[in-house]
This record gives structure tokens, sequence and C-alpha cells, in this order.
């Protein structure tokens, strides 16, 4: 709405409920499934989305890092690459920054 003021009580009153909105799902599972029995399965399984979330986030970076999409391909590829040989993190980042580097100024 035009011309309404916001005021700095009504300001905390909804970020205190976002607060806790945001709190009550990630409370729940802890205190209601505490003493639940997982099997090994489903223990594994929770295991890897970190990593899965962490890629799902980082993958669109990817793409839309650089402008020519080879480039960014050949970046991604050179980190993998240096990552499955498990190489120090500073030298997979640097690695990859120096193939973007170089497939960016001589383009395919």
């Amino acid at each position: 709405m035009p011309g309404k003021v916001i005021t700095l009580n009504s300001l905390v009153i909804v970020v205190i409920a976002m607060a806790v909105v945001t709190y009550i799902p990630r409370m729940l599972p802890m205190t209601m499934l505490d003493k639940v029995p997982l099997s090994p399965n489903v223990k594994r399984f929770l295991e890897f989305i970190p990593y899965a979330v962490l890629a799902s986030l980082i993958f669109p970076g990817i793409l839309t890092s650089v402008e020519p999409l080879s480039s960014a391909i050949a970046g991604a590829a050179a980190a993998l690459i240096l990552a499955y040989l498990r190489l120090n993190l500073i030298l997979v980042v640097l690695g990859s920054i120096v193939v973007v580097f170089v497939t960016g100024i001589f383009p395919a």
C-alpha cells in the first residue's frame, strides 16, 4: 500500500514470526524423531544429503559464472578431475580458475 509506514514494533514482530516459522521445522524432527531407530541404509542416505545440496547450489552458479559456456564447463571439469585426484582444495580452485581463464582467452 502506498504511503503506509512500517513501525519498528511491526518489523520486530514480523522478524520474530519468521524466526519461529523457520525454527519449528528444524526443531520438530530433532525432538520427535530422536528415539526412532534408523536403519543403516537410511543413515547412509542421510549422510549424502549435504553433498547433494551443496552440488545443487553450486552447479547453476558454475554454468552462469562466465560468458562462454564452454569455458564454465571446462573449469568445472578441471575442478572435478583435480578433486578426484585428491589435490588440496586451494589447488583445485586455482586450477579451475586457470582453466576458465585460458579457455576464456582462447575460445574454441
